[in-house]
């Protein structure tokens, strides 16, 4: 599915003519799971069903609003690893994206033409931005073994 990073350019005049002007309705209604505090029990309760409302907005619910839009849609496994979660947690944490950038690394070695050896499941492999910001310009590492972890 698609996501949202959220990387947004808006105008001031764009913000305070007609953002600021409609944020009043721009609300969604989300029923939610809302922990409370049981007085009697004195505990905070975990409820397993919806219990409350919450009035919700997010930053693309602007886009309609917009005279002119543009979206740039790109791989996910090559440009987002959101981080939400713990390290530890099976996804969307430090360690997933960490793993799939070391990924898009040893990627980006191979397109080059580089033999990776070593230990290739490793998340300690990384090509700098001052190297290469999408894979482009590594053509020095065609033909060579890059030893796995590595930093370029």
């Amino acid at each position: 599915g698609a996501g949202n990073i959220c990387n947004h350019f808006y105008t001031l005049d764009f913000l305070e003519n007609t953002i600021v002007p409609n944020l009043g309705s721009m609300y969604h209604i989300a029923r939610k799971k809302i922990p409370y505090y049981d007085a009697d029990a004195k505990e905070t309760v975990k409820p397993t069903a919806n219990n409350g409302i919450k009035l919700e907005s997010f930053i693309f619910d602007v886009f309609p609003l917009s005279k002119r839009m543009a979206v740039l849609d790109v791989a996910r496994v090559e440009e987002f690893s959101p981080v939400k979660n713990p390290p530890g947690t099976d996804s969307d944490s430090p360690d997933t994206a960490r793993a799939l950038f070391s990924g898009v690394a040893r990627m980006w070695l191979e397109r080059a033409g580089a033999k990776l050896v070593g230990d290739l499941e490793s998340d300690q492999c990384e090509v700098s931005p001052l190297k290469s910001f999408g894979g482009e310009g590594l053509g020095e590492y065609e033909g060579k073994e890059v030893s796995c972890p590595f930093s370029i």
